[in-house]
């Protein structure tokens, strides 16, 4: 049984469509859209998007023949150049020969330094992925930034990760109504996995981009959000000194809450919405931490519906938060900007960014910034009947109140 809803309704929630299609353009001071490349036949998918100091835009995605089970897939990337009405060449971000590298994250750290975050898969599995990096000085040039560094980030969750799954577990009242010697129940097989101590520290995979306090005695932070689909949980890799050293959060337990993405409150909390890995009913999942983003609390649903698929937030700097995400409980055909006035705790406005008839169109994993000049700009996963690609979006914020 799933936890009751921790925030309040949706109110007020009035839907606008905007055509979905390549380049298309409405009104180009407050909203744009374009496809980074023409759509093609291979599988494209996970876009991540960075503003470089220069006002440069770096997307990166994963391109193969498939997902974990294609030794094809590596990381692609492009440059739309300050400026420019189209994005730069597709150059080759990241390969590991022969294994899938999946799911990239790019950000900036309080060094200015480009970091490229992806999980190489293992054994064609999810839960045997490492964690790699590549950090660059040199990537405000035409082309590929010029890497400097690449290793693996280790994270080790520690000895006590059984008993924070089994409190967890417990907070939240979760009962499996059936069981047997030969089928124990779903919270016990996980902290039994989680006893093992190769298990626990390996298959923590990225997705959205990590949050970097600003303000307090952990100015500086990094956390950078986690999630395994072994465990089916989330936490978040720590660093207190610009990626030199990472460490790990405790978990944030809960039914299958994976892909963190953060916002920080004025009074400190940090925020985390999830995607809805678990059973019915398909939420956002939300969890909360006091403490910097040591400790969190657990996962519980939100009454943002989810179709078990990534999603994207964003703090604006006028204050409120922006959310890219499937509005839907099965399908990812429709993609929704809401907003929150409260930091997400109720969500008022609704406008869409790709719409069509369920099985005729996917819009998904989305990714969102607000660049220096006040813009939202958001990539996702884009497949039509033409082929796929990754679509850029940007809109003003005014454009929300149109």
């Amino acid at each position: 049984m799933k936890p009751k809803p921790l925030l309040s309704s949706l109110v007020a929630m009035g839907s606008v469509f905007l055509s979905g299609c390549a380049c298309a353009q409405s009104n180009a001071e407050w909203f744009k859209s374009r496809l980074i490349f023409p759509p093609q036949a291979k599988h494209v998918h996970s876009s991540s998007i960075v503003e470089c100091p220069n006002g440069d835009l770096l997307a990166v995605w994963f391109h193969g023949s498939g997902e974990r089970t294609a030794n094809d897939v590596v990381i692609q990337g492009s440059r739309l150049k300050r400026g420019a009405a189209a994005w730069g060449e597709v150059f080759l971000a990241a390969d590991t020969p022969g294994l899938p590298d999946c799911n990239p994250v790019v950000f900036l750290d309080g060094r200015q330094r480009l970091w490229l975050v992806w999980p190489v898969v293992r054994v064609n599995r999810w839960e045997q992925s490492l964690l790699k990096y590549r950090v660059s000085t040199d990537y405000t040039g035409d082309g590929p930034p010029r890497w400097h560094w690449q290793d693996v980030i280790l994270i080790q969750p520690g000895d006590d990760f059984p008993d924070q799954l089994r409190a967890g577990f417990k907070t939240l009242g979760f009962e499996q109504a059936m069981w047997g010697e030969y089928a124990r129940p779903y919270d016990e097989l996980l902290v039994e996995a989680a006893r093992d101590p190769v298990k626990r520290d390996i298959g923590w995979m990225p997705r959205a981009r990590p949050l970097r306090l600003t303000e307090g005695a952990h100015a500086g932070r990094l956390l950078l959000p986690l999630y395994s689909d072994g465990f089916n949980l989330s936490l978040m890799a720590i660093s207190d000194d610009d990626g030199e050293h990472w460490r790990s959060s405790k978990p944030m337990v809960g039914l299958g809450n994976i892909q963190p993405t953060l916002a920080r409150r004025k009074d400190g909390t940090i925020v985390a919405f999830m995607r809805d890995g678990g059973e019915a009913p398909k939420r956002v999942l939300v969890s909360e931490s006091k403490d910097h983003g040591d400790t969190w609390s657990v996962a519980r649903d939100t009454d943002l519906p989810n179709p078990s698929s990534s999603l994207a937030l964003v703090s604006l700097s006028d204050g409120r938060w922006l959310m890219v995400l499937n509005d839907t409980e099965e399908g990812r055909h429709q993609l929704a900007v809401v907003v929150s006035e409260d930091e997400g705790r109720t969500w008022q406005v609704k406008k869409y960014l790709d719409n069509s008839p369920a099985g005729e169109g996917e819009f998904s994993y989305p990714t969102a910034i607000q660049a220096g000049d006040g813009r939202v700009q958001v990539t996702y996963t884009h497949r039509v009947k033409a082929g796929k690609s990754i679509k850029h979006v940007e809109f003003d914020p005014a454009w929300l109140a149109r």
